[in-house]
């Protein structure tokens, strides 16, 4: 490793002029502090009477999306210092040195780059001396060719006869991004062909996948950059053997199975003819891989051209968040809300609700985005942090949330930021649903923000016996973003959208948004549990509880 991390260490920073030392002692952190005693007490009611043009003076727009953040215990003072504190963490060389194929992952020294994923032909990136985007077009060429051959039927199996499934096998950033958006553009779709996605290593996942399929009609993407993740391989192993039973001949392996890969020995030696390898790289994590052969199980549902569209969409973010000031930059306003929550409001968990049923895998998708990415407890310098980072994401598709878990927004002892997400247009055409969608929408932000008061209730003739039991005391912060129709270019740039909030909070925090060790003690461990139930080992080195359930398992799993 070259002395960026040992700047890091010593500093706080990952290279000159970016970031500082310790947030706490930084002016604009105090200033803020002071800031939040002044204005903690205010109501939305009470700015929004104070300010009559509030709710379009706090409000952005860029990259096709409307964001109302007017519902925000905020004022315009707030967000002027909530900027100067991004500017102060050194957020814009931060931004401008990712663009630039900087190694900004500091704990892995690699470039941090799902922004080239989608950087038109002509863009010059590099790693290390070396441009990275022709070789992203090359490999979008080689999805785009294969994909068209699916589609039109070119591609067939084992026995002659056309694709009718394509399932996924991947885990993590390997199937979030791509099933989240498969089911989001669903209506772009090849009606032809079913996509399907199999992470869960749990048996019942992949025979739920298969049972109403044929062999010969199904196409196998095994999304793994090492080609050696347990839960992963445990399925495609699997599912080729059911391949091949079906088939009748491994030889049938070839064509019913490629890969998304970087490891081509054990991509041949699965089987999967080493041409039909997609390629990605380290420079992308997997939560940020939906542009790269990652989505080519989506690209394969609604066509290159779609895909394409998408990516269009993602970059027309990233252009706004490069070039955009910081005070209507919409990434950042929305990164630096979440800052404003849970480092001063002590709010710790964020509501992720969209109105939009193509959306309902939105919420897990960000829940890995959002977690993965800030859930850290120690700074770039690798002292631990005194102050909150990565809140808890969570969230439904906002119409059936409203008749479960709306209680507690409206009425619990808990404030959540909420994130309500809608369309102006929808894809379906049936008459005053999306009306009515709509109004859900926009009245649970307003009964959120202002709530309904006990003299309201008296007023309206409610019986004081229920007035405590019906107040809704409101003040519960809302972001409102409005998107024309849920079209695959909208959907890239609302997922930049969330991208670079996540970017700007690490930023803020002086936080690596882009490694992931946490996950990795209980992967080691579960290597060495397997193994010894393999081997029929109760007694390892463990705690005594561990042992004990292992135990119990052994006698067990048999059902005798």
């Amino acid at each position: 490793m070259d002395d960026r991390w040992g700047t890091a260490r010593d500093e706080g920073v990952g290279g000159a002029g970016r970031g500082v030392a310790a947030l706490a002692s930084n002016a604009q952190w105090r200033a803020l502090k002071d800031h939040f005693a002044l204005v903690k007490d205010l109501t939305l009611r009470a700015l929004f009477e104070a300010d009559p043009d509030r709710g379009t003076a706090l409000a952005a727009e860029g990259a096709g999306l409307y964001l109302d953040y007017s519902k925000n215990r905020v004022t315009r003072e707030t967000v002027r210092l909530l900027c100067d504190l991004a500017r102060a963490r050194g957020l814009e060389a931060w931004r401008d040195a990712m663009f630039q194929g900087e190694r900004i992952n500091i704990t892995e020294d690699r470039s941090v780059l799902h922004v080239a994923l989608r950087a038109p032909r002509g863009t010059v990136i590099k790693v290390d001396g070396c441009d990275v985007v022709p070789e992203v077009h090359e490999v979008l060429a080689q999805m785009s060719a294969f994909a068209d051959k699916v589609r039109d039927g070119r591609w067939t199996g084992y026995s002659g006869k056309r694709i009718r499934t394509v399932i996924n096998i991947g885990i993590g950033g390997s199937y979030l991004g791509p099933e989240m958006a498969c089911q989001a553009l669903r209506p772009f779709a090849d009606p032809a062909i079913a996509v399907r996605f199999v992470a869960n290593v749990d048996s019942e996942a992949l025979r739920a996948a298969t049972a109403d399929l044929d062999p010969a009609e199904t196409l196998f993407i095994v999304c793994s950059k090492t080609f050696t993740t347990e839960e992963t391989m445990t399925n495609a192993r699997s599912a080729r053997q059911w391949c091949v039973a079906g088939l009748g001949s491994d030889a049938a392996v070839a064509a019913h199975f490629v890969a998304v890969s970087t490891n081509a020995a054990e991509v041949a030696r699965f089987g999967i003819d080493a041409a039909h390898m997609f390629v990605f790289w380290d420079w992308v994590g997997g939560r940020y891989s939906l542009g790269s052969a990652v989505g080519l199980a989506l690209m394969i549902a609604i066509g290159p051209e779609r895909f394409r569209e998408m990516l269009a969409g993602f970059r027309d973010m990233d252009e706004h968040f490069q070039s955009a000031p910081l005070e209507c930059n919409l990434p950042v306003l929305m990164g630096m809300l979440s800052v404003w929550y849970n480092n001063f409001h002590g709010m710790e968990t964020q509501a992720i609700l969209p109105y939009a049923h193509g959306l309902a895998r939105l919420p897990a998708y960000l829940e890995q985005l959002q977690m993965e990415s800030n859930g850290k407890h120690v700074d770039l310098a690798g002292r631990p942090v005194t102050y909150q980072t990565g809140p808890i994401v969570w969230g439904e598709p906002g119409v059936d949330a409203q008749h479960s878990f709306y209680q507690l927004l409206h009425q619990g002892t808990k404030a959540v930021p909420c994130d309500l997400i809608g369309f102006c247009r929808s894809s379906a055409d049936l008459p005053g649903h999306q009306d009515l969608l709509m109004a859900n929408l926009l009245a649970q932000a307003e009964a959120l923000a202002f709530g309904r008061p006990a003299a309201q209730l008296a007023e309206e003739g409610v019986p004081a016996a229920q007035i405590p039991y019906r107040v809704c005391e409101g003040n519960r912060p809302t972001t409102i973003v409005l998107g024309e129709a849920l079209t695959p270019r909208v959907l890239g740039a609302l997922i930049a959208l969330y991208e670079h909030s996540v970017f700007t909070q690490g930023v803020v925090w002086g936080i690596d948004s882009f490694d992931q060790w946490g996950v990795e003690l209980g992967k080691v461990l579960a290597r060495r549990i397997a193994s010894e139930i393999r081997g029929g080992i109760g007694e390892g080195a463990h705690d005594s509880s561990t042992r004990a359930l292992i135990g119990r398992y052994l006698a067990r799993r048999t059902g005798s």
